[in-house]
């Protein structure tokens, strides 16, 4: 596979991923026998992924903190704390952004920082990843009611990078339900993974939750794990009316996914969204529709 490019949404230009581990994602997710026994080893053991978000909770993790930001430019200035507080390298992973670092939209806001894809309409039966390879509805809510809901209706898929701001928050104002776990493996949903293998979103442990909304109706908010992902964390307090951009939760150290489901009819997505192959990188509060 080339080098992964995305289109920055703030500059319009396409620029190049510098890939965390890309030589161990493209080994395990090549072709060989040896690599399909690590990766499928490694996926059904929650454990493996476990483990290494326990390595990044150690004191000794700290060293890694500053060579990393180093190395894929991250901006500090954003963060609510300097660096050198951080304990672990997991903590410095689950950063806090100041609260002016991210001005909100007036209208549904952008949930994460992350490389999104967005789906204006989605059919159930049919894939909307990649076609004749990838996942219906069904499958990725684990319900046919849920799928015929849902049927026509737009989807936003946002894949948070090891260098991104790990936090997600709430679109818009809403009520929360309580989140659902569907368990299950820990595959990386890095493209380089995805591309021959987009039936990963479907096998993925996640949670779900609805939010409640008068103006959007009922969205299904998905968090997806990945590999070396320990946690999901949830932050809010369910059945309790939240504001756009409140704090929904976090993952700890690790690859993952928001997927965002809206019935149909519900939200136009900004123009500037729609109609791209790569995937557009885009930083919490920015405009998602209306």
């Amino acid at each position: 596979m080339n080098a992964i490019r995305y289109i920055n949404r703030q500059t319009g230009r396409v620029e190049t991923e510098e890939v965390f581990g890309e030589k161990a994602i493209r080994f395990l997710y090549g072709k060989s026998a040896l690599a399909y026994f690590l990766l499928h080893s490694l996926a059904k053991w929650p454990p493996v992924s476990a483990f290494y978000g326990f390595l990044q909770n150690r004191k000794k993790s700290k060293a890694q903190v500053q060579p990393f930001i180093d190395r894929f430019g991250i901006d500090t200035a954003e963060f609510l704390d300097e660096p050198a507080t951080f304990g672990s390298f997991n903590q410095f992973f689950v950063r806090k952004l100041k609260s002016d670092a991210r001005p909100l939209s007036p209208h549904a806001i952008i949930p994460a920082d992350g490389r999104y894809k967005f789906y204006q309409e989605i059919n159930k039966d049919l894939s909307f990843e990649v076609k004749k390879k990838g996942f219906c509805l069904k499958t990725i809510l684990q319900s046919e009611k849920l799928a015929d809901r849902y049927d026509g209706g737009s989807l936003v898929m946002a894949r948070l990078c090891p260098t991104d701001c790990h936090r997600f928050y709430f679109p818009f104002d809403c009520v929360p339900s309580k989140a659902k776990l569907i368990n299950g493996k820990l595959f990386s949903v890095n493209p380089i993974a995805i591309r021959d293998n987009p039936w990963i979103w479907g096998v993925n442990r996640r949670m779900m939750t609805t939010l409640h909304s008068e103006e959007y109706g009922d969205v299904l908010y998905l968090e997806v794990g990945a590999t070396n992902v320990g946690s999901i964390i949830q932050t809010y307090m369910q059945d309790v009316a939240v504001k756009k951009g409140d704090e929904k939760g976090f993952f700890e150290f690790g690859g993952s996914a928001l997927l965002i489901f809206f019935e149909k009819g519900r939200i136009t997505f900004d123009a500037d969204l729609l109609g791209h192959d790569l995937e557009v990188r885009c930083l919490i509060g920015q405009s998602l529709g209306k």
